[in-house]
């Protein structure tokens, strides 16, 4: 607390709310994924033309919403695009020193339309964040007796 110019205590304002450290850890995993994967020659594949750009797309959708949802702020989302899609940009340059990959505009064209398309929805579509934000497992609440509750033996 400070004090006020006449010697009363002034409350401090209440610091925004922390995102818990491991918020991060999934947007990095599916990142050092699509890292380890863009380094092989050769990535396996469905025969369907223009497919890559589709799992493009999706794969970058996810880690836009993944670093989206990381923000403390809804309204900075838009630099999860703007991450994801310089990302996109650094991988798909480095694929171009792994023999057998080339640089594809397109892909990175889809990597950018992925995250915005996944980004908008994230943040105008309720239901599908609460989708997104139901947790997997639940932990079991841990109830505790009030000493009220307790019984006590009474001593004769």
């Amino acid at each position: 607390m400070s004090t006020s110019s006449q010697g009363q205590p002034v409350p401090l304002p209440a610091p925004a709310p922390r995102q818990p450290a491991g918020h991060w850890l999934w947007a990095v995993a599916v990142a050092a994924t699509v890292f380890f994967a863009s380094g092989q020659s050769h990535v396996a594949g469905p025969g369907i033309v223009n497919f890559d750009k589709v799992a493009h797309g999706l794969v970058f959708g996810l880690i836009a919403t993944l670093v989206g949802r990381s923000f403390r702020r809804r309204r900075y989302v838009w630099m999860a695009i703007l991450l994801t899609s310089a990302y996109g940009m650094v991988d798909e340059i480095r694929q171009s020193f792994t023999p057998g990959r080339s640089v594809e505009i397109t892909d990175w064209v889809a990597d950018t339309l992925g995250a915005c398309l996944a980004v908008s929805l994230y943040q105008l579509w309720g239901w599908y964040r609460r989708l997104l934000e139901t947790p997997l497992f639940t932990r079991k609440q841990r109830v505790e007796k009030s000493p009220a509750s307790v019984p006590t033996e009474v001593a004769p």
